[in-house]
């Protein structure tokens, strides 16, 4: 029987100066994406930053309580959690996304009460609102449905 050993061949490609300035060029790129100034619409952004109105819950003259909420480009809700006291909610969500598609809904088979008024389609700048009944105290957990991967969701909470 015979053995031959074969010794693994590499090859090194010569690292010249257009290969060092590809990956500086790559490197700074990469950089420049993780930082700077995301316009107040970063998930750590402070919603109250570009309107102080959102998640605020007020009484209108018919007495319903309003609630507003935004939802931009970066697969948030802003504010992403509001509360409210049991009794009859007007919610308007604001698509203020540029690009993005979304949708509002109360995620199905969750909290202590199904809430089926839902917003099917926001195209970028629209805004629709929706009114429900609420009785159960607890978390209602809500979310749009084309990010819901993305981690895209949000809860009102019933206190009262």
């Amino acid at each position: 029987m015979r053995r031959t050993s074969s010794t693994p061949t590499t090859r090194r490609l010569a690292a010249g100066p257009g290969t060092r300035a590809a990956a500086i060029a790559a490197a700074l790129v990469l950089l420049a994406g993780c930082g700077g100034d995301d316009g107040g619409s970063g998930r750590g952004a402070d919603p109250s930053a570009s309107d102080p109105a959102l998640g605020t819950v007020t009484t209108a003259p018919d007495g319903v309580q309003e609630v507003t909420i935004e939802t931009p480009d970066d697969y948030v809700f802003e504010p992403d959690s509001f509360t409210v006291a049991p009794g009859r909610v007007r919610l308007t969500v604001r698509n203020s996304a540029e690009q993005m598609v979304h949708n509002f809904r109360f995620t199905p088979d969750t909290g202590p009460a199904a809430i089926e008024e839902d917003i099917p389609l926001l195209q970028p700048g629209e805004s629709d609102t929706i009114e429900f009944e609420v009785g159960p105290v607890g978390d209602y957990p809500f979310d749009c449905s084309f990010h819901l991967q993305l981690g895209q969701v949000g809860t009102m909470t019933v206190a009262g």
